[in-house]
């Protein structure tokens, strides 16, 4: 099983129900039945940076939304990304540009 680098998600089991309509053969057979199944997290493969080597890691979609949100508040990330989005690198550069302003 796979496991987020960050958070340490990992697949769970459950049961899900299906629902059947109608009642034709009687009600007791049509009963919602009890299904195994797997839960999986959504894990994607994202490049980031360790002591300086860049590394290659499963994380989940929930950690990718709080580094990315850490990094637009200006927040030191959980862990550093070897490669930025375009668009936080254009918010980034903004965010220089107004702050080299602000100084001269």
């Amino acid at each position: 099983m796979a496991n987020c680098y960050v958070s340490g998600k990992s697949s769970l089991h459950g049961r899900t129900h299906t629902h059947h309509r109608g009642v034709a053969g009687g009600r007791w057979k049509k009963r919602a039945q009890k299904m195994n199944r797997v839960f999986s997290p959504n894990l994607q493969v994202v490049t980031i940076l360790e002591e300086g080597v860049a590394k290659k890691v499963l994380l989940a979609t929930k950690v990718i939304k709080r580094i990315r949100k850490d990094i637009l508040d200006g927040r030191s990330p959980i862990v550093k990304l070897a490669y930025l989005p375009a668009d936080l690198k254009k918010v980034l550069a903004d965010r220089k540009a107004a702050q080299a302003a602000v100084k001269s």
